[in-house]
């Protein structure tokens, strides 16, 4: 089943609550304040079930400019506003206020509903209409539909049902991918149950059982229960009203305007780097000025950094910086208002390009092109800085969890390419993997020339080198895109380019006689390292001719020569054949050494798995 957030605005007192009565016979004051005062002065809920099918979540705000905050609280998760405009009065204060935050959030599909047409003329309502249709013209509402209502007789109501519907029909359905976020607009305790949190589903999907945090408190839950418009559910859906029976938190731990989401999912953060646009006819905005700061549920104090210049002009817009006193949590494209700290008035609003931001210098070229990068390129351009500037791969859950979607980001990107490693599926920027793989090419090519004797470089000094900040999995996975591209060839801890092999020059070809001379003289006499060499700077022609085999280091740390030991191994394996079992004595006495070396060679038998003890003797393994 489709669904879609509808959303009621307008001035106190024209009729927003009982229209909703009368479409859903719900009542959506619900606190004991609002029944005494009889004007709404917090968030209300109900649904409607489109001829359609289509399941309509309504959103009934405050019209009170006392109460703005709270209207911006439920106004967040909104794709069609019912625009209340009573007959009887016509445009008001709060009506202009409201339309300039529809338009600032972005909401742009939406219906003019004229309530109380019982209680005027024809000619009367129609002076309202033409009225009306003049004041929205340039405003998102410039094209929606008229209908007068009257919520006390029933006149008009089937036709905003339909039209409802048709809008309802028009607006695309929310994805049920990327990651789950839900603006907390109430909380409360359900006795039996515990807490209970509800929201919008904004985007992604969650279900029963789910581990949760809330931001920006870090408090770690499970999700007990979920209820959609009070229908035990296993899963709610992005443009839902949501209810979640939380588990391991107090309510009096929790406030409206947190957010829950997956661990990692989001970062909390004072900073971010926004384009802000002024409203008309407002007062000029300076640079530093204390305002009050709206996204989603949340309202938070700061201060507006003017990255440009250092005052804002009425309908003018720029980019600027949002430092604000307190965490909020958000993502690449949220919608935001600001509000005038004293008085309180909306003055203006825009949206999110940085959630976790630096603290700039103002005036700035580089900073501002990139924020122009950023506004026009949009998700695309920032998950390509982000995986350009890691140098790594991400997999497709990291960038959902910093992201949001990436599918889309990725048909849309000629710089990023997704490849799959062991289970996960990848995504690297290709002009930074080229820009690496030289760095690698140079970085092998260099320790080649210096330790020619040596495989390769030791894997984690080549990761310390060109992505010491990587994580190691990341790391094997552009390892493994070079080995794919023929660039190098890895084995367990070391990496080498491809067609490298490890040789001796003329002078170390010398020191190679020498070594094996020697070897060959002591025969069955393990030598140490300081009796084989006569510098420590030979000491890689040694280690080269373990690797080969033309040396063998036994695990006393001596050498012999590696045809001495197949020799001794023969000579073993035979006697055993024959008797079964040989002693250490008579081990000493077949090769005519002292029993030290005897030993020496016995323990390295039994460390490449040809014999084994049993007692005081050996025994074929």
């Amino acid at each position: 089943m489709k669904n879609v957030i509808i959303g009621t605005a307008g001035h106190i007192d024209h009729g927003k609550t009982t229209l909703i009565k009368a479409l859903t016979g719900k009542d959506t004051d619900r606190l004991k304040e609002e029944k005494l005062r009889g004007m709404t002065t917090d968030l209300g809920f109900a649904y409607l079930d489109l001829p359609s099918g289509i399941r309509a979540g309504i959103i009934d705000v405050p019209g009170h400019e006392k109460f703005i905050k709270n209207m911006l609280a439920g106004a967040h998760g909104i794709d069609i506003v019912m625009m209340v405009i009573a007959a009887d009065e016509g445009i008001m204060p709060q009506t202009e206020e409201h339309l300039q935050i529809i338009s600032l959030l972005d909401v742009k599909k939406g219906i003019v509903v004229l309530t109380k047409c019982d209680l005027v003329d024809d000619e009367w309502l129609t002076l309202v209409e033409e009225e009306v249709r003049e004041a929205l013209k340039g405003t998102v509402l410039e094209n929606a539909p008229f209908v007068p209502v009257s919520s006390t007789t029933g006149k008009g109501l089937d036709k905003l049902v339909a039209e409802l519907d048709n809008l309802a029909q028009s607006i695309e359905e929310r994805s049920h991918d990327g990651i789950f976020r839900m603006p907390i607009d109430r909380v409360f305790t359900v006795q039996g149950h515990g807490t209970v949190v509800t929201g919008t589903m904004i985007s992604g999907t969650l279900k029963v059982g789910d581990e949760v945090v809330v931001y920006p408190k870090m408090l770690s839950s499970r999700v007990r229960s979920i209820q959609v418009y009070g229908e035990p559910v296993e899963a709610a859906y992005a443009g839902q009203r949501t209810a979640v029976n939380l588990s391991n938190v107090k309510v009096e731990e929790l406030d409206r305007g947190d957010v829950i989401a997956p661990k990692g999912a989001l970062v909390p953060s004072r900073v971010l780097d926004v384009k802000l646009i002024l409203l008309n006819n407002v007062k000029p905005l300076k640079n530093r000025s204390r305002i009050r700061f709206y996204v989603g549920a949340s309202e938070v104090m700061g201060r507006v950094v003017l990255l440009d210049r250092d005052e804002l002009s009425a309908g003018e817009s720029c980019y600027a910086q949002m430092q604000l006193e307190s965490f909020v949590c958000v993502l690449y494209g949220d919608r935001f208002v600001l509000r005038s700290y004293s008085p309180m008035e909306t003055i203006g609003g825009g949206v999110v390009l940085v959630p976790n931001a630096r603290k700039h210098k103002r005036y700035k070229d580089q900073i501002i092109d990139e924020l122009q990068n950023i506004e026009h390129k949009g998700k695309t351009f920032q998950v390509e800085k982000a995986i350009y500037e890691s140098g790594v791969a991400w997999t497709l859950d990291e960038l959902a969890k910093k992201f949001g979607v990436v599918e889309e980001v990725l048909a849309a990107s000629e710089n990023l390419v997704k490849v799959h490693y062991g289970t996960s599926a990848y995504v690297y920027h290709k002009q930074r993997y080229e820009k690496l793989k030289e760095e690698v090419r140079r970085l092998l090519e260099d320790y080649h020339k210096r330790f020619p004797l040596k495989d390769g470089m030791p894997k984690e000094e080549l990761k310390e080198k060109v992505l010491r900040e990587a994580k190691s999995k990341q790391f094997d996975v552009m390892l493994w895109l070079m080995e794919q591209d023929g660039l190098i060839q890895a084995r367990e801890q070391v990496v080498w380019l491809k067609g490298f092999t490890a040789t001796l020059s003329p002078k170390d070809q010398q020191i190679r006689e020498r070594i094996l001379k020697e070897l060959s003289v002591s025969h069955f006499k393990p030598l140490k390292e300081e009796e084989i060499l006569k510098s420590t700077s030979e000491a890689p022609v040694l280690h080269f001719l373990v690797k080969t085999g033309d040396v063998v280091k036994l695990p006393s740390g001596e050498y012999l020569a590696g045809a001495a030991v197949e020799e001794a191994k023969a000579l073993l394996v035979d006697y055993l054949k024959e008797h079964g079992q040989i002693t250490l004595g008579a081990f000493r006495d077949m090769l005519g050494v002292s029993r030290r070396d005897a030993l020496a060679l016995l323990e390295y038998f039994d460390a490449v798995r040809v014999t084994k003890r049993s007692g005081d003797t050996r025994v074929l393994a």
